[in-house]
């Protein structure tokens, strides 16, 4: 029997993400007790305890809706130490910046911006760009010996899209899409959008285990599988070149076409993808947010020929092709080596967050890599992820419950992951710092007066 506490998790885990947002209306309790397979008295309890955190409010005669609670208007409470300032210090959202990123970038950027270059940057382009941007591209996104063939590079307006628009061409509504048990928190809502149902596959210290993979097609066939085999969000793990080997041919020997997470990929540049042991089926999606910066966005998509058409077409279909202007500017910044610049430097500043999240998280249970943005923290007891992160934010931390990542019905391990690129390293400091008091008191409910 599910404990209430638990869904109420899931749900939690939803409005963190964004997945549920503000203003959005809950379904009726009956309802959401049939679509969690749960008594509808356990459904009455799960929405009482969303309400006792301040998640949800009930509105007589609507039903109950997502409240909107900005950063900065969490209630006060009991707390170890108030913040020192009302700014919230933000764990969960992970762009990595360095100093000199924003005059790299404006100093490539000066010849595009002269009329004629300029007016050129601003007429249409389609998800194939141009030659010259596809040549660049390859250059960008080639790691360990592979670049791929720039005729296979398709453009979206960014690395989302690029995920919804593969998603989309190949998975078919009511299909099954195999995931990581433990996943990218957008493909749980591309899928719940298409109703697409997501097949959790095991994992172990290695990543995703291939031979989860024959068990859950083997069960009911699997239209795609989407992994992240490099630096995986949220647990860090990098896939050794055997285990990679070994899912590239349990995939060809089952036909199943692999979309392929490569955001984080450019931090640990020395190995190649997937798309090298696998190339006919295989979709490689990657991205500038993370590499360059959040602003500029564009999406990646490396497509077998046999998959291209479909994709074109869901790219097209959905409005999710580039802007020419992002498409000239990634070119700029990658012949003048600006790309290859900003690359080492956020190489060398994971390494520096890393050192920061060791020396205060020494002791407990972290997952993570030394050139990754992200570690995953199991809390001890008797904390639970919910409350901890109801405390966090009493004290203007965000972070990520763990209950963001899981897949379906699956218990959401007692964990979190912080993301370590956002604020200045001194502002990083301190607030691991005040987590780690947090995580070593009693949870304000255990305490009695």
């Amino acid at each position: 029997m599910k404990d209430y506490r638990s869904v109420a998790d899931v749900v939690a885990g939803e409005i963190g993400t964004g997945t549920l947002r503000p203003g959005d209306r809950l379904p009726p309790q009956r309802e959401f007790a049939r679509q969690h397979g749960i008594a509808n008295s356990t459904a009455t309890r799960v929405y009482q305890e969303l309400a006792r955190r301040g998640l949800t409010v009930g509105e007589v005669g609507r039903g109950t809706f997502v409240r909107a609670v900005s950063a900065g208007s969490v209630s006060a409470g009991p707390a170890l130490t108030e913040p020192a300032d009302s700014r919230r210090v933000d764990l969960e959202l992970n762009y990595p910046v360095v100093p000199e990123q924003n005059a790299l970038l404006a100093e490539a950027l000066g010849g595009l911006l002269r009329p004629d270059a300029l007016g050129n940057a601003l007429r249409p382009v389609g998800t194939s760009g141009f030659p010259a941007v596809q040549e660049s591209a390859a250059d960008m996104l080639g790691r360990g010996g592979w670049r791929p063939d720039p005729a296979r590079i398709h453009f979206a307006g960014n690395g989302r899209q690029a995920i919804s628009a593969v998603v989309t061409a190949l998975v078919p509504p009511g299909a099954r899409l195999g995931v990581e048990e433990l996943t990218y928190p957008v493909i749980k809502a591309v899928a719940a959008r298409l109703g697409i149902t997501l097949v959790p596959l095991a994992m172990d210290g290695a990543g995703l285990v291939p031979e989860a993979v024959e068990e859950a097609h083997a069960a009911a066939p699997l239209h795609a599988v989407y992994v992240q085999p490099r630096l995986h969000n949220p647990l860090s793990v990098t896939m050794p070149a055997r285990r990679i080997e070994r899912l590239a041919d349990v995939l060809l020997k089952l036909g199943i076409p692999a979309i392929e997470d490569a955001i984080w990929a450019f931090l640990h540049d020395e190995l190649p993808p997937l798309a090298a042991y696998a190339p006919e089926q295989t979709v490689l999606i990657d991205s500038l947010s993370k590499r360059i910066a959040p602003g500029l966005t564009l999406g990646f998509a490396v497509a077998p020929p046999a998959l291209a058409s479909e994709i074109v077409s869901t790219l097209r279909s959905g409005g999710w092709t580039p802007m020419r202007f992002a498409l000239d500017a990634a070119h700029r910044w990658q012949q003048n080596g600006t790309v290859k610049a900003l690359v080492e430097a956020k190489q060398r500043e994971a390494v520096v967050r890393q050192e920061i999240a060791a020396r205060h998280l020494a002791g407990f249970a972290v997952q993570s890599d030394p050139g990754s943005y992200h570690c995953w923290w199991q809390l001890p007891r008797p904390w639970r992820a919910d409350t901890f992160v109801a405390a966090a934010a009493r004290h203007g931390i965000g972070v990520v419950p763990a209950a963001a990542f899981t897949v379906g019905r699956n218990h959401a391990p007692n964990a979190i992951r912080l993301g370590l690129a956002s604020p200045q390293p001194d502002v990083l400091s301190r607030a691991l710092g005040t987590l780690v008091e947090l995580a070593r008191s009693a949870p304000e409910e255990l305490v009695t007066d």
